[in-house]
C-alpha cells in the first residue's frame, strides 16, 4: 500500500504547474480582453530603466575586458613570462590580446624608457599592424601618460586624446608596470571613438538610440551616427558637442526642458529631457547624471526614444494587474511549494555525491525518504550505495584511490618508476606480545600502526600494506615526484618523533616502551596494479623493496638497543638538503645483495 501512495514526478509536475500557469494566462487573457489596456507608464519607465542597464552591461563589458587584458599583462610581466629584452615575444603576445577585443584600436606595451612594441588594427581592411617602437619618437603624444603612471602608480583612464598622426579621438587606459614601487614600464591600450561608437550602434535600435556623453559637459563621445563628424575633430576640439552631431533631435538636447522623473517612476539618477524630432514627433531623452560603473571612464550613458513608451495611458490596466498578480503569486508560490519539496532532496543527494566523489564517507548522512517514487528510489539505491563503499573503504588505501583519481587513471598498468621505499618493524615484538590477549594485541598494534600512517600520509606517501606490526609505504608513484627522497625521509623521522612521544606516555602509565627500526631505500621498481585479474594490488617490486627491508633488519646489528633506528641508502641521503642530520656508517652487506650498501643513519 505505502508503494501505491509514492508520485511520480513527470506526471506531478506536469498537472501541478500546468494547472497554475492555465489559470493565469487564462485570467489575464480574459481580463486584458475585457479592458482593452494599453501598457503602464510605470512599466514603459521600467523598461526605459532597463534599456539604460543593458546599455551599461554592453559597455561596461568592453571595458572589463580592456582592464582584464591590462591586469593579465601585468600579472605575466610580474612572473617573467613576457620580457622587454624579448620584442619578438612581446609583439606576439599583443597581437594575441586585439584580436577579440574589436573594441580596441591599438595596444602599446614599454618600459620606463619608453622603448617596447605595439599592435595596431591598421586601416579597418582587417590587416593588424605592430613592431617596435620608441614612444618619443614615434607616439609623443603618448608620452604624458607613461609619466603620469610612473607618478601615480596605478591605473587610469585618459581624457580624450586626439593624435594628429591619426586625425582621430582616442581614450587610453594606462596600466603601470611596478617592481616594488619602482616603476617600470607601462601598458596602454587605446579605444578610438570610432569603436566606442560601434558599441552604441550594436545596442541601439530603431526606436531606441543610444549614446555617450562626457562627464561635465554636453560633448559626445559614442552615438550610432558619430562617424559623419569626425572631419570636424582636432587637438583643440577632441570631442564634437552634441549640436555638431548629425542626429537632428539629440542636436537641440540644450534646448530641451526637464521634466519631472517621478511621473514616471524614473530614477532620480537620471536626467529626463523632452523634445520634438524633425516630424514633430515628440520623444523623450534619458541621461545619467554621473555613472559609477564604468570602471573609471568619464562617460555618461544616454538614450532616446519615442514619448509614446513613457505617455500612453494605461490606468484601465490597474485592476487587470492587480487581479493577475494575485493569481501569480498564488501560482509562484504553488510551484515554489513543489520546487522545495523536490529540490530539497535532490540538494542532500547533490551534497553527498560531492562527498562520495572525494571519497569522504564519514561526511556523508543517510537521504531521507520521499513521497515521489523517484526520489524516493533515489534516496534508497544512494543510502545503499553508501554503505556499500564504507565496506570497501575498510580495505582498500582511500589516500592511493583519491591519487589515481586526481591523475584521471582508472587503472594503473605497471611501469618502471623512480621510488623511495619504506619500511619499519617493532623491535622484540614477539616477545613483547606474549602476555598479551588476543585483544590487547591487536589494539597495539592498531595504535602503532596509526601513529606511522599518520606520518605517511602527513608526507604525501602510498602505504603499500602492513605486515603484522610492520608497514611498507613507497613515494614517486602515482604522482611524480622530483624528489621523492626527501618527503619519504620527513615520514621517518616524523615516526621517530611520533614514537618518542608516544614512549613518554607509556612510560608515564607503567607500560614498556616501544622500540622501531626503520629503513629507506630508492631506486627503479615496477610500479602498478599487479594480480590476478579477479584481485589485483596496486604495488611496487624489485629489487629496490628488497634492500630497503635488509636496511631495517640491519638496524638490530648496527644499534639493537636504540629506541628509534633510521637507516637508509646513500641514494636516499644523496638527495636531501643540510637541514638533514646523518650519521655515516660505511658500506654494509645485506642479504640478497652481492655488493656492499653505503649505509647512513639518519637522527632524528
Amino acid at each position: 500500500m505505502a508503494g501505491r501512495r509514492k508520485l511520480f514526478i513527470t506526471p506531478t509536475l506536469a498537472t501541478v504547474i500546468g494547472s497554475f500557469v492555465l489559470l493565469t494566462a487564462a485570467a489575464i487573457l480574459i481580463i486584458q480582453t475585457l479592458t482593452s489596456a494599453r501598457v503602464v507608464r510605470e512599466l514603459g519607465g521600467e523598461l526605459v530603466d532597463i534599456g539604460l542597464d543593458s546599455a551599461e552591461t554592453a559597455f561596461v563589458e568592453q571595458l572589463h575586458a580592456v582592464r582584464e587584458t591590462a591586469q593579465y599583462t601585468r600579472l605575466s610581466w610580474e612572473r617573467k613570462e613576457l620580457r622587454f629584452d624579448e620584442p619578438d615575444l612581446l609583439t606576439t603576445y599583443l597581437f594575441g590580446a586585439l584580436a577579440p577585443m574589436e573594441q580596441v584600436s591599438f595596444l602599446v606595451l614599454v618600459d620606463e624608457n619608453g622603448n617596447g612594441v605595439d599592435v595596431d588594427r591598421g586601416d579597418g581592411d582587417g590587416e593588424v599592424l605592430g613592431g617596435d617602437l620608441t614612444l618619443p619618437a614615434d607616439i609623443p603624444i603618448l608620452e604624458p601618460l607613461t609619466q603620469k603612471a610612473a607618478q601615480q602608480g596605478k591605473p587610469f583612464w585618459s581624457s580624450p586624446l586626439y593624435m594628429p598622426g591619426r586625425e582621430h579621438t582616442y581614450y587610453v587606459f594606462v596600466h603601470p608596470l611596478l617592481e616594488g614601487d619602482t616603476y617600470r614600464g607601462s601598458m596602454l591600450i587605446g579605444m578610438s571613438l570610432d569603436r566606442v561608437s560601434e558599441i552604441t550602434w550594436h545596442v541601439s535600435t530603431d526606436d531606441m538610440t543610444v549614446f555617450l556623453m562626457q562627464e561635465g559637459s554636453h560633448r559626445i563621445i559614442g552615438h550610432p551616427d558619430l562617424h559623419k563628424t569626425f572631419d570636424d575633430l582636432s587637438e583643440t576640439a577632441p570631442l564634437p558637442h552634441v549640436a555638431q552631431i548629425e542626429d537632428g533631435f539629440l542636436g537641440r538636447f540644450e534646448d530641451m526642458p526637464r521634466l519631472d522623473n517621478t511621473s514616471f517612476d524614473i530614477s532620480e539618477d537620471l536626467d529626463l529631457h523632452a523634445g520634438l524630432d524633425d516630424d514633430g514627433v515628440k520623444r523623450f531623452v534619458i541621461l545619467e547624471r554621473k555613472n559609477e560603473n564604468l570602471l573609471g571612464m568619464p562617460v555618461r550613458i544616454g538614450v532616446h526614444f519615442p514619448a509614446k513608451f513613457l505617455d500612453q495611458p494605461l490606468k484601465q490596466l490597474l485592476l487587470a494587474a492587480l487581479v493577475g498578480g494575485g493569481l501569480l503569486l498564488i501560482s509562484l508560490l504553488g510551484a515554489v511549494v513543489l520546487a522545495q519539496r523536490i529540490a530539497r532532496p535532490m540538494q542532500r543527494a547533490s551534497a553527498a555525491a560531492r562527498e562520495v566523489a572525494s571519497l569522504n564517507l564519514t561526511a556523508v548522512e543517510p537521504l531521507p525518504g520521499s513521497v515521489i517514487r523517484e526520489l524516493d528510489d533515489l534516496s534508497r539505491g544512494f543510502n545503499a550505495m553508501v554503505g556499500g563503499l564504507t565496506a570497501f573503504n575498510r580495505y582498500v588505501p582511500t589516500t592511493l584511490v583519491e591519487k589515481l583519481l586526481s591523475e584521471g587513471r582508472a587503472d594503473a598498468p605497471p611501469e618502471e618508476r623512480e621510488v623511495a621505499v619504506l619500511f619499519t618493524d617493532i623491535a622484540g615484538f614477539t616477545a613483547a606480545s606474549e602476555g598479551m590477549s588476543a585483544t590487547q594485541t591487536a589494539a597495539f598494534v592498531n595504535h602503532h600502526l596509526s601513529l606511522l600512517g599518520a606520518e605517511i600520509t602527513r608526507e604525501g606517501g602510498t602505504i603499500d600494506k602492513y605486515i603484522g606490526d610492520s608497514v611498507m609505504a613507497f613515494w614517486g608513484a602515482p604522482e611524480h615526484l622530483d624528489n621523492p627522497a626527501a618527503p619519504a625521509a620527513r615520514a621517518a623521522l616524523g615516526m621517530a618523533a611520533a614514537i618518542h612521544a608516544d614512549n613518554e606516555a607509556r612510560i608515564a602509565s607503567g607500560e614498556a616502551p616501544v622500540r622501531i627500526r626503520i629503513g629507506l631505500h630508492m631506486g627503479p621498481l615496477v610500479v602498478g596494479d599487479i594480480g590476478a585479474p579477479e584481485r589485483v594490488n596496486y604495488t611496487v617490486i624489485g629489487d629496490t623493496v628488497n634492500a630497503a627491508s635488509r636496511l631495517e633488519s640491519l638496524g638490530k646489528d648496527i644499534d639493537g638497543t636504540a629506541e628509534i633506528i633510521i637507516l637508509a641508502s646513500t641514494e636516499i641521503t644523496g638527495r636531501l638538503g643540510p637541514d638533514f642530520k646523518l650519521q655515516p656508517i660505511g658500506p654494509q652487506r645485506v642479504k640478497g645483495k652481492a655488493e656492499p650498501l653505503e649505509v647512513v643513519r639518519l637522527m632524528p
